[in-house]
């Protein structure tokens, strides 16, 4: 039963893990660009595994920002997961040992997955998380340290390495789209997006679209509890 809940695991896993050696490696190249040493990129990949997060610490590292000032917008730029994990709060119960580790792990892609994979009835659930997770950090970890050596050993136009993160959000965004059958949460989140976009601007949209976003989706319970 081991190898099955492996094998399942790494078959689920599949598109987000290239996915994130792919993302991953732009994140090491641009560590290897600023000057970081490559054990930092690694403890990162490895204490942080947070792609947004890491990536606006890179820029951060780069402007000299003081320690404080980098906690605290990754701390920002990672509030969302507080969302996830109330809506995981089923979906983990009856997973110790492994609860605090998919805690930890759950990214944007990991919930992504996690929230819409279906596990046959015959595998242990809370195994089949725990490698789904692990695999997904694995080869984020992995790519983000071949990234940082392919740039010290490869000439490499950094340009646009950083879409790396937004192409594959936009195709997690579409698997859910498909695999779910009400629209509402998606038009909220774009017209929350939008006007945060033209109310802050592109820099400090991110946290009023996450406000936004929560605005919506709790008058739309709200009406919809009224309705029923």
């Amino acid at each position: 039963m081991l190898k099955r809940t492996i094998f399942f695991a790494l078959k689920s896993s599949l598109p987000v893990m290239l996915g994130y050696i792919a993302i991953g490696s732009a994140f090491g190249l641009i560590m290897q660009n600023i000057g970081y040493p490559i054990i930092l990129t690694l403890f990162m990949s490895v204490v942080i595994y947070a792609g947004a997060g890491q990536y606006a610490a890179a820029g951060l590292f780069a402007a000299a920002a003081g320690y404080l000032e980098i906690a605290l917008t990754i701390f920002l730029i990672n509030s969302r997961h507080i969302v996830y994990g109330f809506s995981m709060r089923d979906k983990f119960n009856n997973t110790a040992p492994y609860t605090p580790y998919l805690i930890f792990g759950l990214t944007d892609e990991t919930f992504g997955l996690l929230s819409t994979i279906k596990t046959p009835t015959d595998l242990p659930t809370a195994r089949v998380y725990f490698y789904i997770t692990l695999f997904n950090q694995l080869s984020w970890v992995a790519g983000s340290v071949a990234g940082f050596i392919a740039g010290k050993v490869i000439p490499f136009d950094f340009r646009g390495a950083e879409f790396a993160l937004t192409a594959l959000f936009v195709v997690l965004l579409l698997e859910q789209w498909k695999n779910r059958s009400e629209n509402a949460p998606f038009i909220i989140a774009a017209v929350s997006a939008a006007l945060a976009l033209l109310i802050f601007g592109a820099e400090n949209m991110l946290i009023a679209a996450f406000v936004l976003s929560l605005i919506g989706a709790a008058g739309a319970s709200i009406r919809r509890g009224k309705v029923a």
